[in-house]
């Protein structure tokens, strides 16, 4: 017989399973919270600060602010490298995952007509996880910005923003001076990086732009922005103004810069204007050049070609050297009668050719000039008379009184391109590059600005300045700064008779020797010509000239090369056609082309 349970038992029975229950529930609900107590303990804790940076990257961008480049100006303040406002395009490495990168890279390489593989590699350069900006082409079209504004919506995490760009406002005017500025090279980056550059940012590639990079660039700046999930900016959370490069004044006079290169004429080669009281350099324009301006866009590799096709634009041939042919004989006059040697007084017959050691050295007319004293062998440009000369004093003096006028060394100019010192032979020299001994014929070859002799039309100008200002040697530059004489020159403490002599001689060329289709005109002018056999295809061409005579104010070179021809009618008549344009300019009285008169006032 069964007996049921008692209902009090069967009570407590069910509220202990209850209490069973219970206690299991709260037991799981422990090990849960206590789970995600430990795991944010461990967010927290062990790993909070990179997360921490992991969520700040998601939401801060930093956007870096380019100042604005200084200008450079000519020596009465006109602009002649300025800046103009223009678009850049940047990714934001942050807004899409690595792997979902190649549609916008895919579009954007179309409209900006740039390679896939060069965008994608700056966006790897900068790294997916960069919170910055990145920018991958600069400069573009408005037909770009537009193209880019109708495709927002395909390209997630491009942005286009204003900046300023160069400006070159005269275009190939004075492009051996200024320079022009380009995008850092991998190798500029990796040096330049932790001064403050960064991939995109602009750097001057040669000239003015190159050798005062640090003041012209000034100080950039930037925000950090707090964005939102679009990409949209919220607000500011720290910003840095950029600081504007500092203007830049020059020596150079814009409109004999102009008149030097319509002078010039297309002709390859240089012409140079200095002041010789102190080295001031008016004008300096070298042939061919190019348009800076297509720098300040991506350069293709057609451009490229055709800039590379043309006789090598962007070499500075006032600062390359080349034989000074007979303008040398102002330094040959000077080591002749400073050496002791002889008194200036010396008269010596002139024949159609000298036979020295065995080599026959001819004159350059194939007669003589009969018997001439240096100011007369100067004029008519006699070589047997300065092979005699040559003869009889020996090499040393020349060699001498070259490097004291500055030869076979830098001149000091402020261009980075100058790294051409030329040459100035000597036996040691002889030795080490031809294995043979120096000889007489050297010394004679010499004389006359031929042999190894090598020198720039800037140091031409210098040598001419020497004649020009009484005897002083002056260091060339282009900064206007501090511009007193006594600064940039030094004197060579020549004897009265020498510099009466290389007057004398210099006028002469002008008033009955190889100058003499220059006589006449508004400014009374001195010079030398120079002819400088070359072994490829024509001669050197030269023709130095300062005035006015009696209290010269401008030395001017004029250097053609491989012309062919003379130095006296063919860049004679262009050094005098600057001469006269600088008082022109001066009284103003100067005639502007047409090009010029129908170009906008400035």
């Amino acid at each position: 017989m069964q007996f049921s349970q008692n209902p009090d038992q069967q009570r407590a029975r069910k509220v202990g399973r209850k209490s069973q229950s219970v206690v299991m529930m709260i037991a799981c609900v422990a090990l849960i919270v206590g789970g995600l107590g430990g795991r944010i303990a461990y967010l927290q804790l062990l790993e909070g600060t990179q997360n921490r940076q992991r969520a700040e990257n998601n939401r801060v961008r930093l956007i870096a602010k380019m100042p604005e480049r200084g200008r450079i100006l000519d020596r009465k303040g006109r602009v002649l490298a300025g800046t103009r406002l223009t678009h850049s395009v940047y990714l934001w490495p942050l807004a899409l995952k690595q792997t979902d990168w190649g549609k916008t890279l895919s579009k954007l390489s179309v409209i900006l007509n740039v390679p896939e593989a060069d965008i994608k590699k700056r966006l790897e350069r900068e790294g997916y996880q960069s919170a910055s900006l990145v920018k991958v082409a600069r400069n573009i079209s408005p037909q770009q910005i537009t193209a880019l504004a109708e495709a927002s919506n395909e390209l997630p995490g491009v942005q286009v923003d204003g900046e300023t760009s160069r400006e070159y406002i005269h275009g190939d005017l004075a492009v051996h001076v200024l320079g022009y500025t380009g995008e850092l090279t991998d190798e500029n980056y990796v040096k330049l990086r932790n001064e403050g550059y960064r991939l995109g940012d602009v750097i001057g590639k040669m000239g003015i732009e190159a050798t005062y990079e640090k003041q012209l660039r000034g100080e950039g700046g930037g925000q950090q922005v707090e964005v939102d999930g679009t990409g949209q900016v919220v607000r500011v959370l720290k910003d840095k103004p950029s600081r504007s490069g500092k203007d830049i004044t020059l020596t150079l006079d814009l409109d004999l810069q102009k008149a030097a290169a319509e002078a010039l004429n297309g002709v390859t080669g240089s012409i140079v204007a200095i002041d010789p009281k102190n080295g001031a350099v008016l004008a300096l324009v070298s042939n061919p050049g190019f348009d800076p301006n297509i720098f300040t866009r991506r350069v293709s590799q057609e451009m490229w070609n055709r800039l590379t096709s043309l006789n090598d634009p962007f070499l500075n041939r006032s600062l390359q050297t080349f034989p000074p042919a007979s303008t040398f004989k102002i330094v040959t006059t000077v080591a002749a009668i400073e050496s002791g040697k002889f008194t200036g007084d010396e008269v010596f017959q002139t024949y159609p050719s000298l036979t020295i050691a065995g080599t026959t050295f001819g004159e350059w007319n194939h007669a003589g000039f009969g018997p001439l004293g240096f100011p007369g062998a100067m004029a008519n440009s006699s070589d047997t008379f300065f092979y005699q000369v040559a003869q009889e004093m020996g090499g040393a003096p020349i060699i001498d009184w070259s490097r004291r006028f500055g030869l076979g060394a830098l001149t000091g100019i402020d261009l980075v391109d100058e790294v051409d010192p030329g040459l100035v032979p000597d036996a040691a020299w002889k030795l080490k590059h031809e294995k043979i001994a120096w000889s007489i014929g050297d010394t004679v070859n010499m004389s006359i600005g031929q042999g190894a002799l090598l020198t720039s039309p800037l140091q031409v100008a210098m040598m001419f300045s020497v004649a020009a200002n009484g005897g002083f040697k002056v260091k060339p530059h282009l900064l206007k700064d501090n511009e007193e004489a006594h600064n940039w020159r030094e004197d060579l403490k020549l004897k009265p008779k020498t510099l009466e002599v290389l007057k004398e001689g210099l006028r002469g060329v002008i008033d009955y020797g190889t100058g003499n289709g220059l006589k006449g005109g508004a400014v009374t002018i001195a010079g030398k010509s120079g002819t400088a056999e070359d072994l490829g295809d024509g001669s050197h061409t030269w023709f130095g000239a300062y005035g006015p005579t009696e209290k010269p104010e401008i030395v001017v070179v004029a250097f053609g090369e491989r012309t062919g021809g003379g130095g006296g009618s063919l860049m004679g008549p262009k050094a005098k056609q600057v001469v006269e344009a600088y008082f022109a300019i001066k009284n103003g009285t100067h005639q502007k082309s047409q090009n010029e008169k129908k170009k906008p006032a400035e």
